[in-house]
């Protein structure tokens, strides 16, 4: 996604991922709210408010991203606006806690009013402008709170991104970890009002280049974006808690996974609605609608055929 090419970039490493073959099909994804999303720009990370009446999702500026709202009225989606706490930084990958009570997402504003904006430092190399830490509004009964920037424990290092919430307060994201503060996705559990220490989540091969995380509110399973190699695109697979650990990535398939990149992974407030990002082509009456032009957009698909047989199996 142009919206976030140069955190990409950082974080992109080599990498083989072990996938299971075995995956349910489903139909193709279809884009979201057609008629009032897509635009002339890349669009990316929805997520909803419990109610599924508002929508917040990422809009590429150029040399950055907003975050936007969008609220469903009359039966449909308002046209898109600057969401009160976004407008001024480079924003985007927002998260939506379960109960709708606060709101994640990463930016490069610096932790100091009047500071530059935040640098990316990783390889002993200083990226100006182009750092990412996760910061956090509560809802206030009918607004948004001033952002406030998630402690240290959480933003360790200059590039920390794609938050996901459980709904015991656990929270998933992409981060650095270890000696050499490679990036990885990692779990900080949320205890006595506190985030702990985040740990690695040991999820595919060891050698698996893993990003945007969707958990799921009860922690059952988790939806990531999936690299095999450096050169080929990131895909969508599903993995499951097993009483020993995470079960084997079972890659979404090709009627999921079109286009160059699948990324952006968010559940919707049903649970099991998988919302994410592509620059997949639309098809149909929608193939010559002037958004439909090689940029990012929101689409969304069932993952009911996946969790199903999951259910199934467990019989």
């Amino acid at each position: 996604m142009r919206l976030s090419t140069a955190f990409a970039t950082w974080m992109s490493f080599a990498s083989v991922a072990a996938m299971s073959s075995h995956a349910p099909t489903a139909d193709g994804p279809v884009v979201f709210a057609p008629d009032a999303i897509p635009a002339g720009a890349d669009d990316g990370a929805a997520v909803f408010t419990p109610d599924g009446a508002t929508v917040y999702f990422m809009r590429g500026t150029g040399d950055g991203s907003t975050l936007m709202e969008s609220r469903h009225r009359d039966g449909r989606w308002s046209p898109p606006t600057v969401a009160p706490f976004s407008g001024r930084w480079h924003d985007l990958d927002p998260a939506m806690a379960p109960g709708g009570s606060f709101l994640l997402f990463a930016s490069n504003r610096p932790a100091t009013p009047g500071d530059p904006p935040l640098d990316a430092v990783h390889g002993g190399k200083r990226h100006v402008g182009q750092g990412m830490n996760l910061w956090r509004v509560d809802w206030r009964g009918d607004h948004w709170s001033t952002p406030v920037r998630l402690p240290d424990v959480v933003n360790r290092c200059s590039l920390i991104a794609s938050p996901s919430i459980a709904a015991d307060g656990s929270l998933y994201f992409i981060g650095c970890a270890g000696p050499r503060g490679d990036f990885a996705l990692l779990r900080s559990p949320y205890r006595d009002g506190r985030y702990a220490t985040p740990r690695v989540v040991a999820l595919g091969d060891a050698d698996a280049t893993i990003r945007d995380p969707a958990i799921a509110p009860d922690g059952s399973f988790i939806v990531v974006s999936v690299k095999h190699a450096a050169q080929q695109p990131y895909r969508l697979a599903i993995a499951f808690r097993t009483p020993t650990g995470w079960s084997a990535l079972q890659d979404l398939g090709d009627a999921v996974n079109g286009g160059k990149e699948n990324m952006g992974a968010q559940l919707g407030p049903d649970h099991h609605t998988l919302y994410f990002y592509s620059d997949r082509p639309a098809a149909g009456a929608q193939a010559s609608a002037a958004w439909n032009n090689g940029h990012d957009h929101i689409w969304q698909v069932s993952l009911t055929p996946w969790l199903d047989a999951h259910a199934g199996h467990g019989r």
